[in-house]
């Protein structure tokens, strides 16, 4: 047989039919190499002796395909030499194919599943996930928590009114910051409301850690159920969200942030103070933030006292006061109309109680005392500063910050949450308004009398005796449109209602005899009698203590003329101190004024209540004795109360008290000193009674009631006065015109001629009438008291009556001018043996009393004194004597012609 018919020689492992074997042996589940790998060190050759080119050698799987593919691609030719040899070892076995392919980390999709079945996850797989997730969460979780820091309370949930109240405890106004809030102690809320809001919000609050899960839970099953509602938040998450995280948005990251504070706060701070926290910084309508404002708005009452039916009505509106205030809100939304609030509100509120009941937090026996919807105050809205309550503030608010010794600054009081306690008596402001807008409208016309009723101003103060306190003012027609305070400092000077300070001088220190020397010297004094006689005379010359005439810088006289030119008792011009008080004879108290020295008469002012300040005037013209100083008409009431108050003097006040988060910041402290004794007081007191009683004060008599007043018109009739006392309260008037438009930067005094068609304005006129129709109403209703019974005082010093002439004179032939000339001659020349009490003015006159009875001494009623250089005649008669005649003229500071001094004071 020829060489190329031979058969090839069999490989070795069995040939043909061992390679059939091997790979039919191959794993089924196996799948063939993909086209164009290059072999295994693991596989069997791509093809062996005897077959043919290019047949391919099947795969025991894809990952060893893969395998076999990258070693392939690596390892060149020697990767097919490899698999060759490793072919041929496992080709020599019984055909049990390649061995197993090795477990992936994530089986997904599942090896060795076809189909739908590939793609179900195994439960090994879904439990591993599962834990996977949530591991990691609480992985995320822990490190928040330890990261996460409490943030402090925000400002805005500190910011607060300050809240003024009346004497009588009732709020005046919340004002002084953008938040009407006034935060307060735990221990001041009632524990009725933290029960109410634990059983309506968050019944698991004393267990719960910040957060309740089964809380969200019921709220979603609830909600699902159309049932009562309650928050998924618990009062930890809401006081975090509006007192620590300030931010009310309904953002993933807000609500993740307040979650994990929210576990801290819980954790770390106080339920008392979370509670208080809540409740002071959330809202329930009405502008209130916070319990105490809105027990206030709701109630008007302090949150402390309030009972477990309100607190059950402020934990409704908790839920949302714009549909469950039963006021309504439908400007809102027309939904929250009255009727549908006050329906959803009363539901709720019995729902409230009878959770607090089924909570344990409130007995069933209370519940059924609280069958009826609470009574609600009518809705606050914000109050304006208007009025006079714009006044009071402003009065307050100065006093507490002037005298608090730096405990409450301007600056610590603008950031609110002060609780001030005033002395203002709600009722006595209401009247004294009343009494001035009387009178303003029935006298003035500002468009009939353009000229004469514009720019009219009107103050007034009322003070206690007894305590100093301020109880009512009139600070102008309405503090929005009148800024000026003018119970306060105005600068309108008071005219001769300063007399009294000169005759309590007077009395407290005496007069110093003619002793001559040094003008400085003091020299030997003389406490004087009400009876002492003074010269009425007009154009008066005025002099020193040793008895020459006082000369101005300039070397010029000074002559003190009386209102309208008067004389007074000629021929001799005496007059008694009493009669010169009750007439307002400027002379008589100009002198004596310079008798007892300007000096002391300033200390008298300042001793019963005014200030040494820039409204206080130089004690060095006589003149200063009618009252150029300005004080304002609080310190003027405050101390014509010292007399009343028989010499005992306290400073005005304001403020009783102010506290803040119910800690006491401030309390007044009533000094009391006794600048004059019981009988320089009480015999001033007496005097000055003369005034109303038959002087130029009648106009403010009191059927009833004993009034010690005086009256003060200033020259040039800038200014009027009348300040009086009963032994209850002390009151002070002024009138006078000023343009104090803010714009004007002169603002200068005008004068009052024919003001209210008055030929003159005198305190007697509008500030009288005005203090006879408030003090009326003000003292309605409160018993009758007298002054004491003055105790005798000092001596009756007077001048030696002239010899009588040969021939009357002109004078002692006109009535008019004396009615009683003969009893001239009965006064004593200088001082008697035994000096006579001054008497009460409804006693028996005796004869040392000139001019009791008769009517001040003349026929042309009680008229008050001149200026200097006086307009033509008159004075300020009695309301019964009709209209007043002309003015005072305007002397400078040396006067006019020598002839008087700066001002004409009545």
């Amino acid at each position: 047989m020829s060489e190329h018919r031979r058969k090839p020689p069999q490989p070795q492992g069995g040939g043909r039919a061992a390679a059939r074997r091997g790979a039919s042996g191959a794993p089924s589940g196996r799948r063939a190499a993909p086209r164009g790998a290059t072999g295994s060190p693991a596989s069997p050759p791509a093809h062996g002796p005897g077959a043919p080119e290019g047949e391919e050698r099947p795969y025991g799987g894809r990952a060893e395909a893969r395998r076999a593919a990258r070693n392939g691609s690596v390892g060149g030719g020697g990767g097919r030499r490899r698999a060759a040899e490793g072919g041929a070892g496992r080709g020599r076995g019984k055909g049990r194919g390649h061995d197993p392919a090795k477990k992936r980390f994530i089986d997904y999709p599942r090896a060795g599943k076809y189909g739908a079945k590939r793609w179900i996850p195994s439960w090994r797989l879904v439990t591993g996930l599962f834990i996977g997730f949530f591991g990691s969460l609480l992985a995320v979780a822990g490190i928040a928590y330890a990261l996460v820091e409490v943030p402090e309370v925000a400002k805005a949930a500190r910011a607060q009114n300050n809240v003024y109240y009346w004497a009588d405890g009732s709020q005046m106004v919340a004002t002084g910051g953008e938040t009407n809030r006034q935060i307060i102690k735990y221990a001041d809320i009632p524990k009725a409301m933290r029960n109410a809001v634990i059983s309506a919000e968050n019944k698991s609050f004393n267990k719960d850690k910040g957060v309740d899960p089964m809380g969200i839970a019921r709220a979603f099953v609830n909600m699902a159920k159309g049932g009562q509602t309650q928050g998924g938040s618990t009062i930890t998450q809401q006081y975090v969200k509006n007192a620590r995280l300030d931010d009310q948005s309904q953002t993933f990251s807000r609500k993740f942030k307040e979650l994990f504070i929210s576990i801290k706060v819980g954790r770390e701070v106080s339920k008392e103070e979370i509670m208080a926290g809540y409740l002071n910084t959330a809202y329930y309508g009405r502008n209130a933030y916070g319990i105490q404002a809105a027990a206030r708005a709701y109630f008007g009452k302090d949150a402390e006292k309030l009972n477990p039916s309100e607190c059950a009505l402020l934990a409704t509106v908790l839920k949302g006061a714009t549909y469950y205030d039963p006021a309504g809100y439908p400007e809102i939304d027309p939904a929250a109309n009255p009727k549908a609030n006050k329906e959803r509100a009363e539901k709720r509120w019995k729902w409230v109680l009878d959770e607090e009941v089924k909570d344990g937090r409130l007995s069933a026996e209370v519940r059924n005392k609280y069958t009826e919807f609470p009574k609600l105050q009518s809705p606050r809205s914000n109050v304006k500063l208007s009025g006079q309550v714009g006044y009071l503030v402003s009065l307050a608010k100065a006093y507490v910050i002037n005298t608090s010794d730096g405990k409450i600054t301007a600056s610590q009081l603008e950031q609110g949450g002060y609780e001030i306690h005033t002395t203002f008596d709600k009722k006595k402001v209401a009247q004294l308004e009343k009494a001035v807008q009387k009178v303003r409208k029935a006298n003035l016309d500002p468009k009939q009398r353009p000229d004469k009723d514009t720019h009219v101003q009107f103050g007034g103060a009322s003070v206690n005796p007894k305590t100093g306190a301020i109880e009512a003012i009139y600070g102008g027609e309405d503090a929005t449109k009148h800024f000026t305070n003018n119970a306060d400092i105005t600068g309108a000077q008071v005219g001769s209602t300063y007399k009294p300070f000169v005759l309590a001088a007077a009395f407290k220190n005496g007069i110093r005899k003619e002793t001559g020397g040094d003008v400085q010297s003091d020299g030997e004094r003389i406490i004087v009698n009400p009876k002492s006689l003074y010269s009425g005379k007009n154009k008066l010359k005025i002099k020193k203590y040793d008895g020459t005439v006082w000369q101005d810088k300039d070397g010029k006289e000074w002559l003190q003329t009386n209102d309208g030119q008067k004389d007074y008792n000629p021929p001799t011009y005496k007059i008694d101190l009493r009669e010169a008080m009750r007439e307002s004879v400027n002379s008589a108290y100009v002198q004596l004024g310079m008798d007892v020295g300007l000096d002391k008469v300033k200390r008298a002012a300042m001793d019963a209540g005014l200030r040494d300040d820039r409204t206080m005037a130089g004690a060095t013209y006589p003149s200063f004795s009618l009252g150029t100083s300005s004080p304002s008409a609080i310190r003027m009431a405050g101390s014509y109360a010292t007399f009343a108050a028989s010499g005992k003097q306290r400073d005005p006040f304001s403020v009783e008290e102010v506290e803040k988060e119910g800690e006491t910041i401030f309390k007044q402290d009533v000094e009391t000193k006794s600048p004059f004794s019981p009988e320089v007081a009480d015999n001033v007191t007496d005097v000055l009674r003369t005034v109303v009683e038959k002087g130029t004060g009648t106009a403010a008599k009191l059927p009833g009631r004993q009034v010690a007043g005086k009256t003060g018109t200033t020259d040039g009739n800038k200014s009027a006065w009348f300040v009086g006392y009963t032994p209850q309260l002390s009151t002070a008037i002024s009138m006078y015109r000023l343009d104090d438009d803010e714009n004007n930067s002169k603002r200068e005094f005008l004068e009052m001629f024919g003001t209210g068609g008055q030929k003159k304005i005198h305190g007697a006129s509008f500030p009288a009438e005005i203090w006879r129709d408030y003090m009326s109403a003000a003292l309605e209703g409160e018993p009758v008291m007298r002054f004491p019974v003055p105790q005798p005082i000092g001596e009756i010093v007077g001048y030696t009556p002239p010899p009588p002439s040969p021939t009357p004179t002109k004078e002692t032939k006109e009535p008019s001018h004396s009615p009683t000339p003969t009893k001239e001659t009965k006064e004593p020349s200088e001082t008697p043996t035994t000096p006579s009490n001054s008497p009460d003015p409804t006693e028996t006159c005796n004869d040392w009393d000139l001019g009791c009875g008769d009517d001040g001494g003349n026929n042309n009623g009680g008229v008050e004194n001149g200026g200097v250089n006086g307009g033509p005649g008159g004075g300020e008669p009695t309301p019964t004597t009709g209209p007043t005649d002309g003015g005072n003229g305007n002397g400078g500071p040396r006067g006019n012609d020598n002839e008087g001094g700066w001002f004409g004071s009545d």
